[in-house]
């Protein structure tokens, strides 16, 4: 088969349209989640973001007016109003005043109701109740009603996400986390990794293979230990357990294993004799890796950058640990988490907040996605 000038085997085009569909598969849930914090509320608890183009169906009720509003007319007695909210786009489909039976007559139909004469419901959701003898209702009779809500999309769940008090500050404190969470790391790994490729020293394959070994704990083993610790040392020389700095030093402890498997690769696929030259021309490895590794290495480190800042800017559970719910050290997602309440009362605006907080990881993605790809494939493959 010819595609684009060129010849393509069976089996490639059908890797194409895997690829393809795995790629539809992974972004499904966030075309989901994007189409559910553009819905209306009530809509959105109602059905799936699936049917966001189809009118909704809502089941609800109303009450008529009293003895108080009728008026009377050349036919006797009539109560008149509106089943449905002010400004409400629904349109009601059926009607009955009996709650087992909500779909007995249609809209626009006159049924009797109550032996008290007869009552109209129109689509509009206004209602006549006619009688030829005068009302004595104290209270007014239930109507129950099916309506159809045609899609909305608005921006309020956007809205109450940030004029949520503490959410800007939220953002600044997730920022103070996520940057020198990041940064720390890459440093740090960047030594070690010129270290394991181009140095000697005693043990040092052994002390790689632990570093690769770390990579399988379990984050949460190692949580409650080091909070522990924390408080211990904090104790000691009377200082606050749970800090911006402990934090920091967690988040490295816990990425440092990726990075400096990650960055050790990649320096490793560096040509021998670029180091070698540098050498025989005096440079110290001090002078060799901020000169010649450090530039060379920039998409490895980017890579390693959007892989602990998407990290640490979603993370939630390290977060609660070593840090307070004080309004200078909450963090972004345990803010919409507290806007939940505690029965999660208002998950719908989880869908909204999700966006919110994915702002920046998508900015630093997008800044830096052009070294990704080069940063995880080098060093996979030696010439």
């Amino acid at each position: 088969m010819k595609i684009a000038g060129r010849y393509v085997t069976g089996g490639q085009v059908a890797g194409q349209f895997l690829l393809l569909f795995l790629v539809v598969i992974w972004t499904l849930p966030t075309v989901g989640l994007l189409i559910s914090s553009l819905r209306d509320k009530d809509q959105l608890i109602a059905s799936g973001w699936w049917s966001a183009l189809s009118s909704t169906e809502i089941t609800n009720q109303g009450r008529t007016g009293t003895a108080d509003d009728q008026v009377e007319t050349a036919g006797g007695y009539e109560i008149a109003g509106n089943l449905l909210p002010e400004d409400s786009p629904a349109e009601i489909g059926f009607w009955s005043d009996n709650i087992n039976d909500i779909t007995a007559y249609e809209a626009g139909q006159s049924a009797p109701v109550d032996d008290t004469g007869a009552m109209t419901v129109n689509a509009d959701g206004s209602y006549s109740w006619v009688s030829p003898e005068p009302f004595t209702l104290e209270r007014g009779e239930r109507v129950f009603y099916q309506a159809f809500v045609p899609p909305i999309f608005t921006l309020d769940n956007y809205r109450e996400v940030l004029a949520s008090e503490g959410i800007g500050r939220a953002f600044i404190n997730t920022a103070t986390v996520a940057i020198p969470a990041t940064i720390i790391p890459i440093l740090i790994a960047a030594f070690c990794a010129y270290a394991f490729t181009w140095m000697s020293f005693p043990g040092r394959n052994w002390l790689f293979a632990i570093v690769v070994g770390l990579l399988v704990v379990p984050l949460q083993m190692s949580l409650i230990p080091l909070l522990r610790l924390y408080n211990d040392v904090g104790a000691t020389f009377g200082v606050e357990a749970k800090s911006y700095l402990g934090i920091w030093l967690a988040h490295t402890g816990f990425g440092l294993p990726l990075a400096i498997y990650l960055l050790r690769n990649y320096i490793g696929s560096l040509p021998r004799d670029l180091i070698e030259s540098a050498k025989v021309d005096g440079a110290t490895h001090f002078h060799i890796f901020t000169r010649l590794v450090m530039p060379l290495s920039v998409p490895a480190l980017a890579s390693f950058a959007i892989f602990q800042f998407l990290w640490v800017w979603n993370d939630l559970l390290v977060a609660l640990v070593f840090l307070s719910k004080r309004e200078d050290q909450i963090v972004l997602t345990s803010q919409l988490r507290e806007l939940l309440g505690s029965r999660g009362d208002n998950w719908e605006i989880l869908t909204s907040g999700a966006f919110i907080s994915m702002i920046v990881p998508l900015l630093v993605f997008f800044a830096l996605q052009r070294y990704f790809v080069r940063g995880l494939t080098a060093g996979s493959v030696k010439g």
